[in-house]
């Protein structure tokens, strides 16, 4: 019988059983990482945002949840413009933070 409606599977996150290791590792390379307060204004000024949902609000999101694949998938959506940087309130080298994130592995190790 259809109801009209269907049930998802929970989104919940259960954080203790999160790999963060390369959320860590950021943050060790690069403290800006956690300054950000995820205003949103540099997705508001990606250029690539509106069709691959570029934001770096996310991607530090997507690594603390250990989202990996989702992460990976809008790094490489990322053209490095800048544009992220130069409306940053916090004043965040976004365009730095991206660059370093794509030399960590999964492990937080640093690719040559």
């Amino acid at each position: 019988m259809d109801f009209g409606y269907q049930i998802n599977p929970s989104s919940a996150v259960n954080l203790d059983q999160v790999d963060r290791r390369r959320y860590d590792a950021l943050v060790r390379l690069s403290p800006d990482a956690a300054t950000c307060m995820g205003c949103g204004s540099c997705s508001a000024t990606c250029t690539s945002s509106a069709w691959s949902g570029m934001s770096v609000r996310k991607v530090l999101l997507g690594l603390q949840r250990g989202r990996d694949a989702e992460v990976n998938r809008m790094l490489s959506a990322c053209m490095l413009c800048g544009k992220c940087t130069m409306v940053c309130p916090r004043g965040i080298n976004t365009r730095q933070l991206i660059l370093t994130l794509c030399r960590l592995d999964k492990n937080g190790e640093v690719v040559r």
